[in-house]
């Protein structure tokens, strides 16, 4: 049975929301987008949604695997098919001159995402 995981402080609610509104109003956790840089802003974060999904999808991967719930042939298809969405991933970060540390977004007292 997997443990109950806490996400965060359960200090009071004044504080959190405190923090929140800091972390919104902070100057660098803003899109700002312009008719120059729209496109970038828009690949940025759906590059990050991606590379999130993907990133659970391997860990779900990497668990049916351990788990003996894949045929050889499937195991091989699917580092396969990871190997090739990693590859595309990179093509497209560099095209869009965007880095690792560019599709992490930091969620506060949560941490970052990735």
């Amino acid at each position: 049975m997997e443990e109950n995981k806490i996400l965060f402080s359960t200090g009071s609610l004044d504080g959190l929301s405190e923090e929140i509104g800091t972390l919104v109003n902070r100057e660098e956790s803003r899109l700002k987008l312009t008719p120059d840089n729209a496109d970038s802003g828009l690949a940025k974060l759906v590059l990050t949604l991606i590379e999130l999904i993907r990133k659970l999808v391997e860990k779900q991967a990497m668990r049916r695997v351990d788990g003996g719930l894949l045929s050889d042939c499937e195991i091989e298809r699917l580092g396969e098919t990871l190997m090739k969405l990693e590859m595309k991933m990179e093509e497209l970060k560099k095209h869009f001159n965007l880095t690792d540390r560019d599709l992490n977004l930091n969620l506060g007292p949560l941490g970052d995402l990735m």
